[in-house]
Formats: C-alpha cells, structure tokens, sequence
C-alpha cells in the first residue's frame, strides 16, 4: 500500500544527495513524495520524481553561490563564530519560519511520515505539532554526544581510564553549552504551536520517532551506546544529479581522484597546492572543484585534469587513492570503492570524519595548510603502503552488506504503516 511522505530539507550541500536518494527510492516504489526546499534545489528533487515545494517564509539558500549561502560559515574566524551561525542561521533561530512553512503545507495536503533534515528543529516542531510521525536524516556520523565515544567536533581520540572520562564528561558540558543561545527562539515557535517549551535545544534533537544515520555504522566507534530511536541505515552511494559524464585523464597510471567540498568554502588555494602536489608524482590527477569553484581559476600540470564535476562512483572504480577534504559523501563512496584516503579537514564534521578514517587504518589526514610537498608525500605514503587500502577493502566488505537491502526504505515504510493503523511508535522525548 502507498503512503505520503513529506520531505524537507535546506541547501546543505552534502546533505542533499543522500536526502534525496531516499526520496527517490520510496518514488520508485510507489509512495507519494513531496520535498519542502529551497528553490535553488527543484531541479534536483524533480530529478528524483518527487514533487518540489518551496520554502515561503524559511530562509532560501544556494550553498554554491557564496552571496546567496545561507549560514556564510566560510566567513567565521573561529570554529565557534562559524557554530553560531549554524544555530542562529538554521537550527534555532529561524525555527518558527520552518514550522509555519510545514504546518501549511501538511494543512493543505496531509502526510502520512515527515522526513526531515535532523538540524531543522523548525521542522521537527511542527511534525510534533501535526502529531505525525517525524523521522530525522543525519547525513553524517551521529553527531550528539552518547556513551562511549568522545564529544563530537574537537576529532579526538576515543578516552582510556578514569582521566578520559572525565576529559568527556567536561567538553561535553563545554560543547553543548553554546546551544542555550538558541533556546529561546525555538521554545517561542514551540509555544507558538501549542506545545510546551524545552529545557534545552539537544532535547529536541530527540522529538523524533526515528533518527536514521546516514553513514555505516562500520565508520563509528565500536564502543558507542545509541538512544533507542537511532537507526544506523547505512550510506546512500548515489552521485548528484549535476555531475555529468565521466571523462579520464589519459595515460595508465595510477588514478588519485581530489575532491573538496561542493559548497563554497574558500577552497580554491587549497585545490591549487593538492594539483601542484599530484603534479610531483607518477599519477593521474582527477581533481573535481564542485559547483562552488570555477575550475578555469585551477591552473594545473599536464598530468591533473580539472574539471567541475564528475561521477566519482564511476571514477572511484579507476582510482588507487581519494585526495579529500574529508566530506561524508566522498569518505563513504571512497570507502565503498575499497580506495584508501588522505583528508585534509576544512571544517564542520570534516574532522571528525577523518578522525574516523584514521582510527580505522583506511587513510591518513594532514592539515588543510599544507604545503604541496607535504600533500604529495602523503599521497605517496598512502599509495605505497599496503595497508592503508587492505583496510579500505575491509569497511568496503561492511558497507556493502550494510547497503544490501535499503534499510532507510524499510524504516520509513514501518513509520507510515504503524500511523496508518493508528499504533504508536516511540514516546517523544
């Protein structure tokens, strides 16, 4: 039997395509699919066979354009500036804009499940208030703090013994306390729809009837303990609907596919110093700038072939190694592809998921002010040494069972089956 789903989501960059390959999958099985958006990403939803529906009264973004993005987190000094503009920008302040935009759209054509993007409590609030069910996307590592893993962002070590403990017991009062700020405004849209205010922002993070994880849980700490509404689903492979054909440099030596964020993060230097790098070296350099950088402004050696965009599943199946700023979307295809990595953190979730890389021996991360030297002779190291890809190999075997059935598909049908017959699925909360 077919159900309704109401999407919605933002122009979070990576966040998108495995977002939208879950619309896709439950289109191509029947269900109705509706994705609350930002203009600026119609095209792609229609892409999906879902029906695109716009924001009003939310912001609209296009993290491609660095004039129209939303957050500007590029602009931050600090790692906390560039936080506050997450919550100020799209969590929490402008939650009772989000709210309204759903709520009118669930007035006018109902919904049997929300689907939405975990950081727009706006939206999480007016599921709860339309008392339908609410699933949660995380498209990225789960990023709240749980027993047995350290506090997510610093990108440190798992803690051994009593001093550990302690360690994460204190950054993860230090971490979560510069939610507070955004308290007020998301209890005022709360309370503006009938519902009772929170103690604090992480406890909404928890209005969910289930929170799906993106990402395999292969890539996580071993160790970490999970809320009972947490379902580890396991990545979505697919390419963006932009990215075109797949072109290869020519020659037959090995592949290094680069690639930095899709969003504009001022990274165009950075993809000048990694095609210098490749150009040192007996490889082929794939480097893919994104939307986000012209890659007429790459000048690089006759060996690196720039170009905005390519297929990298397709291209991963050539490549030895991924030159990356460690992105989710482009560890776990690489990952998948069984090709080792170097990451090169620019920010956001990038170090923590290259931490994870590190842990599991599948890559090696240096620093994004690294010389071309430097990057080339981590290249070199990853190339050369057999481990680095026999580990890739293994969370390649993990993800492929973990990607065996569609497990999203199956937890969102479950939700719209139990609504239908009326039964409850979790206490909120």
């Amino acid at each position: 039997m077919s159900s309704n789903f109401l999407f919605a989501t933002w122009s979070g960059g990576g966040a998108v395509p495995p977002t939208l390959s879950v619309a896709r999958a439950l289109r191509e099985r029947g269900h109705g699919v509706r994705v609350l958006a930002d203009r600026s990403l119609h095209d792609e939803v229609a892409a999906t066979g879902a029906e695109p529906v716009a924001w009003t009264t939310a912001p609209q973004g296009d993290t491609t354009d660095p004039v129209k993005d939303i957050l500007k987190d590029f602009e931050a000094r600090t790692p906390m500036g560039a936080f506050a503009r997450l919550r100020d920008r799209l969590v929490c302040g402008p939650a009772a804009d989000f709210a309204r935009d759903t709520l009118a759209e669930l007035h006018a054509r109902s919904a049997d499940v929300l689907v939405t993007d975990f950081s727009l409590l706006g939206t999480v609030t007016a599921g709860e208030a339309a008392g339908i069910p609410v699933a949660g996307l995380g498209t990225t590592l789960y990023p709240f703090a749980t027993p047995g893993a350290p506090p997510f962002g610093p990108g440190l070590k798992p803690a051994t013994g009593a001093l550990g403990r302690v360690r994460d017991r204190v950054l993860t009062t230090l971490t979560t306390k510069p939610w507070a700020k955004g308290l007020p405004a998301l209890n005022a849209a709360r309370v503006a729809n009938g519902l009772a205010p929170l103690d604090s922002v992480m406890d909404a993070f928890g209005r969910v009837d289930r929170f799906l994880v993106l990402s395999p849980r292969a890539l996580d700490y071993p160790s970490r303990r999970f809320p009972s509404y947490v379902r580890h689903v396991g990545p979505r492979l697919d390419d963006p609907a932009w990215v075109g054909e797949l072109e290869l440099p020519e020659g037959d030596a090995p592949l290094a596919l680069a690639s930095l964020s899709s969003t504009f993060m001022d990274q165009r230097a950075l993809l000048q110093r990694i095609a210098e790098a490749l150009g040192t070296l007996p490889v082929r350099g794939l480097l893919t700038t994104g939307p986000a950088v012209d890659p007429a402004t790459v000048p690089a050696p006759g060996n690196v072939l720039v170009t905005a965009a390519a297929p990298h599943s397709a291209a991963l199946s050539h490549a030895a190694v991924t030159v990356t700023h460690a992105g989710h979307g482009t560890v776990v295809k690489s990952l998948a592809a069984g090709v080792p990595l170097v990451c090169m953190p620019l920010g956001r979730d990038q170090g923590e998921v290259a931490r994870r890389v590190d842990l599991a021996g599948a890559g090696i991360t240096v620093g994004k002010g690294a010389s071309p030297r430097t990057i080339a002779r981590a290249v070199e190291k990853v190339l050369h040494d057999p481990s680095y890809r026999r580990e890739a190999r293994r969370l390649a075997d993990e993800i492929a069972a973990e990607t065996a059935t569609d497990r999203a598909v199956a937890e969102l049908e479950a939700l719209a089956e139990r609504a239908g017959r009326g039964d409850s699925v979790i206490s909120k909360g």
